[in-house]
């Protein structure tokens, strides 16, 4: 992490401020999630993004049209991160025709070409070998592909092999391991031998820890990782040590977690953080107070829009709510 310079929003408080705004939408969209999923408006599964969303938004603010980026099955912060219009996901969750990808992804699959989301991938680790594909194309228009992987992902044996396919042709591509500590259900060092970072330093890839609830942090090292990368120097490691406030998934209430650990973490939660540092650099409350309120009201709006659009056919019903 980083230890040797002081990481401040001074001078850009502008952008910050809408980071701010972005990071307030993806954890009010979880939560609205959520709450409709415990009224049975949401068929299937889902796996939220809450207390993570410095990583998704950090890193989307150093990224160019250019590039793409591939999620996990908790890919609603990435999508949100990079424009994907949040009615448009809203009713992708609630299956409805007018759904970004017209009501048939749902959660885990969500795409949007148009905003440089390629995918999101319920396998573990599918992002991994998605961008190392796009990165084969992206080396010939200077983009770069970022791929955004669990800590369960990097014990995948095809981790391994497309970070040293990716190593041995210098690919552009951003490895990003968003370690929130758990894969499922299990703490990641009962499964995981040594370091995560030195699995990419063993093939001579540049790497990373870096803190994963600071989006000053996150977008500090995203914009290194990106420069190298399409500079054509190959991939770039980076380990974002942040957590998931809610349990893998929908289904999961998290008592596995050990008590207390969750509360010390919410200490550390990025939102507050970034209103803290924007308040330090001269921004009134008041207008993070705005901020707040407009994006609860457009959630309100969502919500209601987004239960009156029509479904997509065939209709579900409530026998395939599982």
């Amino acid at each position: 992490m980083t230890t040797t310079q002081e990481l401040s929003v001074a001078g850009e408080t502008d952008l910050y401020l809408g980071l701010y705004k972005r990071m307030v939408l993806i954890r009010g969209f979880e939560e609205l999630i959520q709450s409709l999923f415990l009224r049975g408006e949401i068929y299937g599964t889902t796996h939220l993004y809450s207390g993570q969303e410095a990583v998704a938004v950090g890193v989307a603010s150093v990224l160019e049209e250019r590039d793409r980026v591939a999620a996990t099955y908790r890919g609603h912060g990435h999508a949100l991160a990079l424009g994907v219009d949040p009615q448009g996901l809203l009713d992708e969750m609630l299956g409805r025709a007018t759904g970004v990808n017209g009501g048939r992804a749902g959660s885990m699959n969500i795409n949007s070409p148009a905003d440089r989301l390629v995918g999101s991938f319920g396998i573990v680790g599918g992002t991994i070998a998605a961008a190392t594909g796009v990165a084969l194309a992206l080396k010939r228009t200077d983009g770069v592909a970022v791929c955004q992987f669990g800590d369960g992902a990097i014990n995948q044996g095809y981790f391994h092999e497309c970070l040293n396919f990716c190593a041995v042709l210098r690919l552009p591509v951003v490895f990003l391991c968003e370690n929130n500590g758990y894969g499922e259900y299990t703490p990641f060092q009962d499964v995981t031998a040594g370091a995560i970072r030195a699995r990419a330093e063993a093939m001579d890839v540049i790497a990373e820890t870096i803190d994963g609830m600071s989006v000053v942090e996150v977008r500090s090292a995203a914009s290194r990782a990106v420069a190298h990368a399409r500079a054509g120097g190959g991939p770039y490691f980076l380990e974002a040590i942040t957590y998931r406030y809610v349990g893998h998934s929908r289904s999961d209430p998290g008592k596995y977690r050990p008590p207390g650990e969750l509360d010390a973490w919410k200490e550390r939660d990025p939102i507050p953080r970034l209103r803290r540092e924007l308040e330090g650099a001269g921004v009134e409350a008041s207008a993070l107070d705005t901020v707040d309120a407009e994006v609860a009201a457009s959630l309100e709006e969502m919500e209601r829009k987004g239960l009156e659009a029509p479904f997509a056919e065939p209709r579900p019903t409530r026998e395939f709510r599982e």
